[in-house]
């Protein structure tokens, strides 16, 4: 509904709109890496897919003010995103690594921990969203970064960025969790001149810094030392 109003107030005042569309619309995909012209494999039915079909559906409604009204549209697939200022416990997995592990809890991982994701930098996303919006192509275009982890593999890398003690503590998988997700970005290489600067390793850090920052104050405020 967000996305049907905004289209409505873009064709009204003429103004270029931005969809930030997701991965999710692959779903579990049959094909690895993904491009843009994959169609996905979605449950419309499941657990996720309110979130999978909304944004599929946002990009049809896009594509059909396009066409249909003339507005002028531009599309990104993000792929997941970390860095400084996110929500300490918004449930995504690098804030719920980062923040259990400085908190000296378990990293909670969900199945047996395999399922790969891929991780940009937020001020990789940004200039990725600035090229897109300047850029005279309607995309899709897929921003993420090609580095593939695993879910164990990602604790690993904030275990040794946080806490070598760290632990992990495995949990059942949730209903439909994609199995393995990594971008091909070689269309926004080629028409954007855009690919990801930032390696997990090094981006890292700037958002543990900022995350410690703020459960050490949440903890003195609590009375917590």
């Amino acid at each position: 509904m967000g996305t049907l109003n905004m289209l409505g107030l873009a064709k009204r005042i003429g103004a270029k709109f931005l969809l930030t569309s997701t991965s999710e619309v692959y779903g579990d995909p049959l094909e690895h890496p993904q491009k843009e012209t994959y169609w996905g494999h979605v449950n419309p039915i499941g657990v996720r897919s309110c979130y999978d079909e909304g944004k599929r559906t946002a990009e049809t409604l896009t594509m059909d003010y396009h066409r249909g009204a003339g507005v002028e549209v531009r599309i990104a697939r993000i792929f997941n995103t970390y860095g400084p200022r996110m929500c300490l416990d918004d449930g995504r997995v690098v804030s719920n690594f980062v923040a259990q592990a400085i908190r000296k809890l378990p990293m909670t991982v969900y199945g047996d921990g395999k399922q790969t994701r891929s991780f940009q930098y937020v001020s990789d996303l940004v200039n990725g969203l600035v090229a897109l919006m300047e850029g005279e192509h309607v995309g899709p275009f897929n921003l993420g970064n090609p580095g593939e982890f695993t879910m164990l593999e990602l604790a690993q890398v904030v275990k040794e960025t946080i806490d070598s003690s760290a632990t992990v503590a495995f949990k059942p998988n949730t209903a439909d969790d994609p199995h393995k997700r990594k971008p091909d970005i070689s269309k926004a290489k080629e028409l954007l001149n855009w690919e990801p600067k930032i390696s997990l390793r090094e981006g890292l850090p700037k958002m543990v810094s900022d995350f410690r920052n703020r459960i050490l104050n949440e903890d003195e405020g609590k009375g917590n030392k």
